[in-house]
């Protein structure tokens, strides 16, 4: 049998289902689109779920893909074998309502036989026990001898998932030799040793099943089919495992080279080996598909992947970064199937770089920790790293929770895993609590919410208009504040990031109250809170609520602007960037995303540019309710993590972006004004913070900027424009001044050393200098000092200044320290008396103090020790 490389294969695959009128598609991205029900796509037909459910129409009713697959629930296990891998690519071919199995099993089989030429006689299927349609086709029509078709049960060919579409299955098998086998005499597909491999699973999607369990034939039947590329280049290149596949070894082959070690020449180093040629290319994967490393959802996988990698190059002795080399390879190896693996490979690289090295800066420290630790335990006769511990590993030195198991089931020890959740829940409360702390705090408790949990939802009808009349359902009066819930209202109440409206609530009697705040219980009970001015408020009275429309309006700025800097910021920096958190209120706005570096003052000038562009363009905003799949079809953007019901509100700026929201908008873009970047900031690993303003926000903020240029103008004697480059000389003058000062210090120093140093104390031939100098800093007392070592052979010299500080500086020569003198022990000493501290070297040390008076004192003791020392 010809060995036929994996990316030949994958070709040949692609090529042949062509062939049979196939739209050939490019692997879609490792990160779902509109899916948030899961992290990555894992399985070949998972992105075409759209198409087999009829939410969307597929652009061809034959399709063929060769999909990206990452798989994390195994992970434990990679390395450890040489069968578990993390990512994978799935071969497959795919039929909406078209062909049946008739074609699908013919098809198979041809380009096994015929396209890869394997022998027939190495293959056998089997089929669902039931599926005696499945069988005569392979029997009768693609000629197979029947003790080659094997009928299994619902558990080995029957597909489904729960309620809905599903069906049997034939899969097909490539016998590896009796040497493989078991011995036993039964041995034949479906046996559990390794003898019979499986290779290629043919899904024939017939029926619907029911809540009740009964199977209804599908109107639509479908075809779908997944082959691992891998697995079946294990077949063609006759090697037992993945990791031994030609592309895939060059990648473990470049392992090798760096750690400087043959393979299956250490069980243990085997083990690094294989998880980090694996984990390398996940990692290469999802970055390239815009994943960044953080400590949420898909990038905490990523993060989690690279670090281990990152850790087990250290157990092989490799020496800083490296994963950027193997990344070069795995780019190299599949660059040809996935071209934007070469044109993003300054990005894959870069973001790579960034994180290894991070975890590189702290891992020693952590490692060492973690050692002292399970020390600790293993001495204590306990067998539990407790979970506030791992905690610290994970918030300070940056180690996956997985990462400590792994590292203390080496060491065999358990890991507090409910206590380290629980540390986890703690730093997120105080988190949440630090947010509303800075995002303003409320007269009434949350807990106050329960109070409307018996009335029934409030129908807002804000979104068209800012007036309404209501009635009262429900209210708490405490004082002069009041909570109040009425059947409908106008006011949007906080959620979503957008703060809720402020305005006033007017009824019979002269009742008005001051809405200060709203927000939604829930249960979906807005909550109106605020101040009352004047009258009483009963059950089921009338009233009249008024938002105030200026607020709204610099609300509604600020959210349509935050639409518009998301689409900038994946125009300047890459598709990889997602919203991680939003703030929208009238006076600022603060926008969250994931990002793997700080942004360049060009790239922020860019954002903030692009932004404005397309505020100038005054493109509609156009609000529209659907279904959540016709949604998605359209392409809206969804936040991973977000919770949707059946239908959701879709907003369309202008033509370049479209997000599902519940928030208020502008109708056009241009009522946005002036869009302004405030700071740039990073809030956690992998997420960046800009904060910005519109509108009036905006012209203030540039008007005060003006006056503060103004100001600087007048004060340098300076035109605005020239600003710039007279801060700049002025720098540099001063800069020359102050080095002019430091030279005429020395000088000073040196002068005064005559002085001082004229009638030095002989002690057994050491030179003794203890001495205070007047307005000496300690640049000035360290020249003095080094003067003094320069002056004398063997001396000890003590020098103090005073002021509003004390300085003490302290030197000694060779010969000095030779006979007992510690300069830094004296120093110590006599500052300690100063109020001080401080301490150095044998030959030289300094110290600061606070009391003047006592440097006397603090002298004399000095010429104690010095005497001590010397005698």
């Amino acid at each position: 049998m010809k060995k036929i490389g994996l990316n030949e294969l994958r070709r040949r695959y692609l090529e042949f289902f062509e062939g049979k009128e196939h739209l050939v598609v490019p692997s879609f991205s490792l990160v779902p689109e509109n899916d948030p029900s899961i992290l990555l796509i894992n399985a070949g037909m998972t992105p075409l779920k759209p198409y087999f459910t009829g939410a969307k129409k597929p652009p061809s009713v034959r399709m063929a893909t060769c999909q990206k697959c990452i798989r994390t629930i195994d992970i434990d296990n990679v390395g450890i074998t040489d069968r578990h891998g993390s990512f994978f690519e799935m071969l497959g071919n795919f039929s909406f309502g078209d062909y049946f199995k008739k074609e699908a099993i013919a098809w198979a089989w041809e380009f096994f036989t015929r396209t890869l030429e394997i022998p027939e006689n190495l293959l056998s299927v089997s089929v669902y026990l039931e599926d005696d349609e499945a069988y005569d086709i392979w029997n009768k029509e693609v000629g197979l001898d029947t003790g080659k078709i094997f009928r299994l049960g619902k558990e080995d060919n029957f597909w489904e998932h729960g309620t809905g579409p599903c069906g049997p299955c034939s899969e097909i098998f490539f016998d590896r030799g009796v040497e493989k086998g078991c011995g036993s005499e039964t041995c034949a597909p479906g046996c559990e040793c390794d003898r019979f491999i499986e290779v290629w699973n043919l899904v024939f999607t017939q029926f619907d099943r029911q809540e009740n369990g009964e199977y209804l034939p599908l109107a639509m039947k479908n075809i779908d089919t997944g082959m691992g590329l891998e697995r079946l280049a294990c077949v063609m290149q006759g090697v037992d495992n993945l990791f031994v596949v030609d592309t895939i070894k060059r990648i473990l082959d470049k392992v090798c080279e760096l750690a400087g070690i043959e393979y299956k020449s250490d069980p243990r180093k085997d083990i690094s080996i294989r998880l980090i040629t694996d984990h390398v290319r996940s990692t290469v994967m999802m970055v390239s598909d815009g994943i960044i490393p953080s400590n949420e959802g898909r990038g905490y996988v990523l993060r989690r992947l690279l670090r281990r990698a990152a850790r087990h190059g250290k157990l092989l002795g490799i020496k800083g970064s490296f994963l950027i080399d193997l990344a070069g390879v795995v780019i190299e190896e599949s660059g040809e199937a996935y071209p934007e693996l070469a044109s993003n490979c300054e990005y894959i690289e870069k973001v790579i770089s960034i994180e290894e090295e991070r975890f590189q800066s702290t891992i020693d420290q952590g490692l060492n920790i973690l050692e002292n630790i399970m020390d600790e335990i293993k001495v204590s006769g306990k067998d539990t790293i407790p979970g506030e511990q791992i905690f610290r590993l994970h918030d300070t030195f940056g180690f996956p929770f997985e990462l400590t198991e792994e590292i203390a089931l080496e060491n065999s020890l358990k890991t507090d895993k409910a206590g380290f959740a629980s540390e986890m829940t703690k730093q997120r409360e105080m988190a949440r609590n630090a947010q509303k702390a800075d995002e303003g705090s409320s007269a009434w408790g949350s807990d106050d919410e329960e109070l409307f949990d018996d009335i029934t939802a409030t129908i807002f009808t804000g979104y068209d208009q800012l007036t309404d009349d209501a009635t009262v359902l429900k209210f708490v009066v405490k004082g002069d504040f009041a909570e109040i819930a009425l059947d409908k209202t106008p006011f949007y109440a906080e959620s979503g990031g957008q703060v809720g409206d402020i305005g006033k609530i007017t009824g019979s009697g002269g009742f008005e109250m001051s809405v200060e705040e709203c927000i939604k219980t829930h249960h979906g009970v807005f909550v109106h809170k605020g101040r009352i001015i004047s009258g009483n408020i009963n059950n089921s009275d009338k009233v009249e609520c008024e938002v105030d429309r200026k607020t709204r309006m610099a609300t509604q700025r600020n959210h349509t602007a935050t639409h518009i800097l998301h689409y900038a910021l994946k125009e300047v920096l890459g598709s990889h960037v997602a919203q991680a958190g939003s703030f929208v209120g009238p006076e600022r706005m603060r926008f969250d995303f994931n990002h793997f570096t700080a942004m360049t003052p060009d790239e922020v000038k860019a954002t903030e540019k692009l932004v404005n562009e397309r505020i100038l363009e005054d493109g509609t905003v156009d609000v529209r309710t659907m279904t959540i799949d016709e949604a998605r079809e359209k392409g809206a953007t969804a936040l991973f993590g977000e919770k949707y019901g059946k239908t959701v509100r879709v907003v369309t700026t202008g033509d370049f972006s479209m997000e599902l929201c519940g928030g208020t908008h502008l109708e056009h873009a241009s009522s946005a004004g002036l869009f302004v970047i405030v700071s740039e900031s990073g809030v956690a690993a992998g997420v960046r913070r800009i904060e910005a303003l519109t509108g009036e926000k905006a012209y203030e903020y540039i008007a005060e900027k003006r006056m503060l240029l103004s100001e600087v103008a007048e004060e340098v004697k300076s035109m605005e424009s020239e600003v710039p480059a007279r801060v700049d000389r002025l720098q540099k003058d001063l800069k020359a001044a102050r080095k002019e000062i430091e030279l005429l210090r020395k000088k000073a120093a040196t002068g005064s050393v005559s002085g001082i140093f004229d009638n030095p104390v002989d002690i057994n031939g050491t030179k003794v200098i203890v001495s205070e100098v007047e307005g000496a800093d300690m640049g000035a007392l360290r020249s003095m000092c080094d003067a003094a070592r320069e002056k004398f052979n063997d001396c000890v010299v003590v020098l103090a200044s005073g002021g509003e500080k004390v300085s003490l500086a302290a030197a000694a020569t060779k010969n000095a320290v030779a006979k007992g003198v510690h300069a830094g022990k004296i120093i110590g000493e006599a500052a300690k008396i100063t109020g001080g501290g401080g301490g150095g070297r044998p030959d030289m040390a300094q110290a600061g103090g606070k009391d003047s008076d006592k440097i006397e004192e603090a002298l004399e003791r000095a010429r104690n020790l010095i005497m001590e020392a010397l005698k």
